[in-house]
């Protein structure tokens, strides 16, 4: 997730028992510390131009209104406001409409920009766009960390006034009680804020005795009068309860009778084989595989034991991978960290069972099928340096760029309706790059629907490297006639030019083939790279790389 500017510690709520009114003086003070505001926009910059609603969208879907988007954490500030304000200022309930359109589209990787774009609008939009901003919180912000995040983000432009603490109470107040007790369990901090920061400065008037009582759990902590017999608080009850108990059988029963979800579950219970057997049946695929180092550090999983044929039977059913919604890449990263029996920075260990890692393996393959796709003509460009096959991607373990971008060739040649891979090499004994020989320093591929990922990193690391010249791609597809709809460059984090311009290279390309083609370059362990345009919508720069990044590249090639 994004990154957030810090909050200074003077705009924290002060600890239980101090009194309510010093809240709301706070409150008060951060709302005179906002911008001047005779239009609000004119903080920034109020003119919006035609491009200025594409920029928003780019924004809104990929983090960013330049021409990348980073896969890592970035924070958000006042500079990424710039054009959320100029749209505000041209048509602020238009605005908002594309805030929310964004946010429920489910085609966006991280919700993070529409919660500050909502954020900006509340604060910095006028009247009419304020109160917009205000009543779409609850299609904005879905659950309670992104209800944090929009408080956090508020912050920056603004304080808490009538119209922040009525949007906030009415977020808590409209969800029925027993939703409500999930949202305050499962997210009870982000970012510094908590549930009893919101609801001491919103101070809500309860909807019902049930939201009451569970304000107050939020608020101090403890379950109080009435909570036991209320089943809309069963699962506060059941967390009491685990707090209270050290027997892993009775954990395992108050999780099995309360049915509380792993997220919830105190840190101490999760080293215990019998209380991840009472979670077995409720994971959602994903967190399934994400546990599945915990699983067998805690003793349930291991070789021909019932718990074991049991998670193997969900890893090769068919139509729970394809409910799962997870990429290819996913089920990789989840392989390698499982084989490797080591966690991130050598934190846990655990010994891997032969029959789920081959149940992984398996589920990656039968899982290309449902990859996102842009049923479009694709040509993958690959750098087969030696730099590829070492670090990681994504602070995945032994998920090293080649093994990444070998991953992606394979999700495109099972998905696409026609894919052609190429590799940056240079001729035997060259030197590399735009003077290495060979083929204009590229060489053609042969990957084929079924093609195994241990014989196409084999067969790439054979290959001459050569420079990664990010013009050569378009440069050879013009030369031999490729139709291509999009390019898609996998680096580590080279991405070297020569003569050519890869823009000036694909724009030659687009008028030499007729084609509006557009270009993704993805560095996939780069900390920040800029060739893409960015005004021109069918430029793309990827900076990073995890699972999250390739159903971005599929949209931005279908769009």
């Amino acid at each position: 997730m994004y990154k957030r500017i810090k909050i200074s510690s003077a705009t924290r709520i002060p600890p239980r028992g101090r009194a309510t009114h010093e809240a709301r003086s706070r409150a008060r003070t951060c709302d005179h510390a906002a911008p001047a505001r005779p239009s609000r926009c004119s903080a920034l910059d109020a003119s919006a131009g035609d491009g200025d609603w594409s920029r928003l969208e780019r924004f809104l879907y990929l983090g960013t209104d330049a021409g990348a988007y980073h896969a890592a954490p970035r924070e958000l500030a006042l500079e990424d406001a710039r054009v959320v304000t100029r749209c505000l200022g041209a048509d602020g309930l238009r605005t908002i409409d594309r805030i929310v359109a964004a946010s429920s589209s489910g085609r966006a990787p991280k919700n993070d920009p529409a919660i500050f774009s909502l954020a900006v609008a509340a604060k910095l939009g006028d009247e009419p766009a304020r109160r917009a901003a205000y009543a779409a919180l609850p299609r904005v912000c879905h659950i309670g960390s992104q209800l944090m995040q929009f408080a956090g983000y508020a912050q920056q432009f603004g304080g808490w006034g009538r119209g922040m603490r009525n949007a906030i109470g009415a977020w808590f107040n409209a969800r029925p009680a027993s939703d409500l007790a999930l949202q305050l369990a499962m997210y009870r901090a982000r970012d510094g804020w908590t549930n009893r920061d919101l609801l001491r400065l919103a101070h809500p008037r309860a909807a019902s005795p049930s939201h009451d009582r569970l304000f107050a759990w939020a608020v101090r902590g403890e379950l109080p009068a009435g909570a036991v017999e209320d089943p809309a608080c069963d699962l506060i009850v059941g967390l009491d309860e685990l707090d209270r108990t050290e027997d892993a059988n009775a954990a395992a029963a108050i999780v099995r009778s309360r049915r509380i979800p792993a997220e919830c579950v105190p840190a101490p219970h999760l080293s215990r084989a019998a209380v991840w057997d009472a979670l077995l049946d409720t994971l959602p695929m994903a967190a399934l595989i994400r546990s599945l180092p915990s699983m067998t550090r805690a003793g349930l999983l291991a070789a021909g034991t019932p718990p074991t044929r049991h998670v193997v039977a969900r890893l090769r059913d068919r139509a729970q991978l394809a409910s799962s919604a997870l990429h290819p890449l996913a089920w990789l990263a989840a392989l390698v960290t499982y084989r490797s029996g080591r966690g991130p920075r050598g934190q846990g260990a655990w010994l891997p069972v032969a029959s789920i890692v081959d149940a992984l393996e398996d589920a990656f393959y039968e899982s290309l099928a449902f990859a996102p796709r842009s049923d479009g003509r694709t040509l993958i460009a690959l750098d087969v340096s030696g730099s590829m096959a070492s670090g990681s991607v994504g602070g995945v373990p032994n998920l090293s760029p080649r093994l990444a971008s070998a991953a992606m060739a394979l999700v495109s040649a099972a998905t696409e309706r026609a894919t052609t891979v190429v590799a940056f090499t240079s001729a035997a004994n060259g030197f590399g790059g735009q003077w290495g020989g060979g083929d204009s320093a590229i060489s053609p591929i042969d990957v084929s629907r079924g093609a195994r990922l241990d014989d196409l990193v084999g067969e790439i690391g054979k290959l001459p490297m050569g420079g990664t010249d990010c013009a050569l791609p378009m440069q050879w597809a013009q030369e031999h006639r490729v139709d291509v709809d999009t390019f898609v460059i996998y680096t580590d984090n080279e991405t070297w030019t020569g003569h050519v311009h890869p823009v000036q290279a694909l724009r030659a390309y687009r008028d030499a083939r007729a084609i509006p083609a557009k270009l993704v370059v993805v560095g996939m362990t780069s900390t920040g790279f800029s060739i893409a345009d960015p005004d021109d919508t069918g430029m793309l720069d990827v900076v990073g790389f995890d699972p999250s990044t390739p159903p971005v590249i599929a949209d931005f090639a279908r769009s």
